[in-house]
């Protein structure tokens, strides 16, 4: 479900694309002075980069690394610290990739480069999105990184991707909260079921989970004995998903258990 798409390699490949070329410029600009060190910067960048492009993804990101370390003060070496986030993201090394960019932004926040490493941390935490079964910590991570591009850069194709990606995560979510009221309803505790699909109606109605949320509020109310309350769910669900089947389901639940409620 959370595989890599097209789209966003392309982006981050042609963000990327950008910054190697960004870099090829500063070794043409060294001037005599530091032209040892220049030289041996270019020849370990130039090393590094020949890893990232034949595959050999983790030599490349401990090879810019290397860069930085050797030359913390050159211009390469913040180039390097983007690239070794790039380098460890397609070595699927999450959290050295989401480390070396939150390093680069809190050196450089206000870099040209920045909406690339924001939105390279929030891909790194919406790749890493499990299961519906397990834990959503990283899920919510994911959420608040993707945010985090919408807020900042609106506009860019890192915020046009990141709001793709928002309501895949919220649909997520949402079946995360349905996957444990439907346990709760099989466990008889109705109330706690009944918190978890009002949830999913109040925070993600616009997801795929809102329609048997709602159907699920019917049974709950009905259960525990608030026929008044199951009304409302069936009425909204009524209105809008008539022609669904969780609205036909509700629609005869509240025949039978609560007609006097159920409109003529």
């Amino acid at each position: 479900m959370f595989a890599r798409s097209s789209l966003r390699i392309a982006i981050l490949a042609a963000a990327t694309g950008a910054i190697v070329l960004t870099a090829g410029c500063g070794g043409r600009a060294k001037t005599r002075d530091t032209a040892y060190v220049a030289r041996d910067v270019d020849t370990l960048y130039a090393a590094a980069q020949e890893r990232l492009e034949t595959g050999r993804t983790k030599q490349a990101a401990a090879l810019f690394d290397e860069v930085e370390r050797q030359h913390p003060y050159s211009p390469w070496a913040r180039r390097a610290q983007l690239m070794s986030a790039f380098s460890y993201y397609a070595a699927r090394d999450y959290n050295k990739a989401i480390q070396s960019a939150q390093r680069f932004l809190s050196i450089h926040p206000g870099n040209k480069d920045a909406p690339y490493a924001y939105y390279l941390i929030s891909i790194c935490y919406y790749e890493q999105i499990s299961d519906v079964t397990r834990d959503q910590k990283t899920t919510q991570q994911a959420k608040q990184a993707l945010t985090d591009v919408m807020r900042r850069y609106p506009g860019t194709p890192y915020a046009r991707d990141a709001q793709l990606k928002i309501d895949l995560v919220n649909d997520h979510l949402a079946g995360k909260e349905m996957t444990i009221g439907r346990s709760y309803e099989k466990s008889g505790k109705w109330l706690a079921a009944t918190l978890r699909f009002r949830n999913v109606v109040d925070n993600f109605q616009t997801t795929s989970h809102t329609p048997e949320a709602l159907f699920r509020l019917v049974e709950g109310y009905l259960s525990m004995g608030v026929p008044e309350e199951a009304q409302k769910a069936a009425a909204v669900l009524e209105h809008n998903y008539a022609g669904s089947e969780w609205y036909a389901r509700a629609y005869k639940l509240m025949q039978k258990h609560a007609p006097q409620d159920v409109a003529a």
